[in-house]
């Protein structure tokens, strides 16, 4: 399901379709969302936290995990300390603080974009960030 990359190959937990939470959430392994959440989520563990977020899903308040996969939407802050993989139909309202990045075509972010490297925290512009065009099959 996931490549090393990604984090952990285990989910958890799960927050099912049609269901809405309401209150922080703090998990440890992998947690998917596939419902909504409203209110901050993190990591227990500081170095194993994966967040996947399915495209009908949505988190609305700050984010700390150690991977993500998004697909859906969050809105607030988020900080990644590992591993991020922005998907087609992902969207983020708020800034972003990650090490690494992946980001296909389709995905936005409407906030700023902090690259974390070493414990140091610098904004990315971008008109900075280079543009590949996808390969032609």
């Amino acid at each position: 399901m996931f490549s090393k990359k990604k984090g952990s190959t285990k989910i958890d937990s799960l927050i099912g379709h049609g269901t809405t939470l309401t209150g922080d959430v703090q998990f440890a392994g992998g947690l998917r969302v596939d419902g909504v959440i409203i209110g901050n989520v993190s990591m227990a563990d500081e170095k194993n936290g994966t967040l996947v977020v399915s495209e009908k899903a949505r988190i609305e308040g700050k984010v700390q995990c150690s991977h993500l996969i998004l697909n859906g939407e969050i809105r607030g802050p988020i900080e990644v300390s590992h591993y991020v993989e922005l998907q087609a139909k992902s969207r983020i309202v708020g800034d972003l603080a990650y090490k690494t990045l992946e980001m296909h075509p389709g995905a936005v972010i409407e906030g700023h974009l902090v690259h974390v490297h070493n414990g140091k925290r610098e904004e990315v512009s971008p008109a900075d960030v280079p543009r590949t065009e996808p390969k032609k099959a």
